[in-house]
């Protein structure tokens, strides 16, 4: 039995990752989902979360929101909106987003609902609300981490 599989992990923007990898945690919509080498076929459905995966021994952190996965028996990709390393992530502007969307499902919370609008805006809000709290998390992992092997220095696709 192989001891890693391969990991591709690429946005409309970029490739982020493509090596070898021991172990990989990504976030579906059924929870928090684990791969090991030979991991039987499957396609998910994934939300904003953190992404982990293992090399070497080393744990490497990814910020994403929303997409697919797929897992063959030697190989998976991840098919996301964005991904972002944390020496990408602009913690004061994470942070901002974060105090923005709170004050915007604060004062959504408080309207009546006419028509949808608020509904809709307090989605997106929430939305946002939660790609900020984890963009936060994953930069607090710091760059010692390890940015991934592969991994090109493209623009951030953050909000």
């Amino acid at each position: 039995m192989a001891n890693t599989f391969h990991l591709e992990i690429v946005t409309p923007d970029r490739q982020v990752v493509q090596e070898d990898v021991e172990e990989l945690s990504v976030p579906s919509w059924k929870g928090y989902l684990g791969v090991l080498p030979m991991h039987a076929p499957l396609l998910a459905l994934l939300k904003t979360g953190e992404v982990t995966y293992r090399r070497g021994g080393v744990t490497r952190y990814l910020a994403i929101s929303g997409g697919f996965i797929e897992v063959l028996p030697e190989k998976t990709t991840l098919l996301v909106e964005t991904a972002e390393a944390p020496e990408e992530i602009d913690l004061q502007r994470a942070s901002a987003s974060r105090e923005k969307a709170e004050k915007t499902i604060s004062t959504l919370s408080r309207v009546p609902v006419v028509g949808g609008t608020s509904d809709t805006e307090f989605k997106v809000a929430e939305r946002r609300l939660q790609r900020a709290v984890v963009r936060i998390q994953v930069a607090r992992h710091g760059s010692g981490s390890g940015a991934a092997e592969g991994s090109s220095s493209g623009p951030s696709t953050a909000e």
